[in-house]
């Protein structure tokens, strides 16, 4: 009866031990794996993300040497929900503020907002309505932002300090992204096209199109964590305003997913070759909340 009893309860325990195994492994992914940004929202859904990037610095190419430093802080705030019942359309806005200190000031006077005559420019530069969409019903990890920029600045420079540009902006990001067996390596991709157009005389930008893009390979430690790297090339063309530029940047970083719903995202990039621009370094704080 002993060895009956003891069996059975090795038997419970395994079976139990399986058991709670199967449902582990079949659990749902966490946000940072699920929605990468290829991946839309259902319906009543809601996903909010708020992106600060810092642009720092002492290089350009169009001197030798160090020079005085600039630094340029874009706070973007992302609103989306989902319509329909195939996670197919997402529909949003998009919000940007600036804050840009030049003359040798530290960087994090960016954080100051003192509006310091000759040095310093901040405010709400751009408002954007933006819809999200997978063409491919069959490849939902295949999809496009088109977002349409309306520049609110008065003056895209006042006093020798540039605040952001002062045209309108049709955006276009492609993204895809693809999870090796095993879900410990993920790949995403995009391309982001961006078509400027306005009267020359008022921005440098305008009657131009830049397209960047761009590779993120992902590592999951864990279901909660993930390191990555990035590379990423912009090209600006030239339609007619005489102005072409490109950059080269390197980087990497990390996302946690702090609640079911909340999670943090930490990047760092190095812009290491260009022409006809700075060649400086972005230090990147994300929050995103998927309700």
């Amino acid at each position: 009866m002993k060895i009956l009893t003891r069996n059975l309860f090795l038997a419970v325990a395994l079976c139990a031990f399986f058991t709670g195994y199967g449902q582990d492994s079949l659990q749902q992914k966490s946000n940072i794996q699920q929605y990468t940004p290829s991946k839309l929202i259902g319906k009543g859904q809601y996903d909010l993300k708020w992106f600060n990037n810092l642009y720092t610095q002492t290089e350009s190419t169009f001197s030798e040497g160090t020079e005085p430093r600039q630094t340029f802080f874009t706070s973007t705030l992302e609103a989306y929900t989902g319509v329909g019942t195939n996670k197919r359309w997402n529909v949003g806005a998009i919000l940007e503020f600036r804050s840009n200190v030049i003359g040798d000031r530290s960087a994090l006077d960016v954080f100051k907002f003192d509006g310091e005559n000759n040095t310093a420019r901040s405010g709400l530069t751009s408002i954007a309505p933006s819809v999200k969409f997978v063409p491919i019903a069959s490849v939902s990890n295949f999809s496009i932002q088109s977002s349409f920029f309306i520049p609110l600045v008065d003056n895209e420079t006042e006093n020798g300090v540039f605040l952001d540009q002062k045209g309108y902006i049709w955006q276009n990001r492609f993204f895809y992204d693809y999870t090796f067996p095993g879900d410990k390596w993920q790949l995403f991709s995009e391309i982001n096209s961006e078509l400027s157009f306005g009267d020359k005389e008022e921005s440098f930008a305008n009657n131009s199109l830049n397209l960047t893009p761009g590779i993120f390979l992902s590592y999951f430690p864990s279901s909660k964590f993930t390191v990555l790297a990035l590379a990423q090339h912009s090209q600006r063309l030239d339609l007619g305003n005489d102005f072409a530029q490109d950059f080269t940047a390197l980087g990497g970083g990390a996302k946690y997913q702090l609640t079911s719903a909340l999670n943090l995202e930490l990047l760092y990039t190095n812009f290491v070759r260009g022409s006809n621009t700075g060649l400086g370094q972005t230090f990147n704080l994300g929050l995103r909340g998927i309700f």
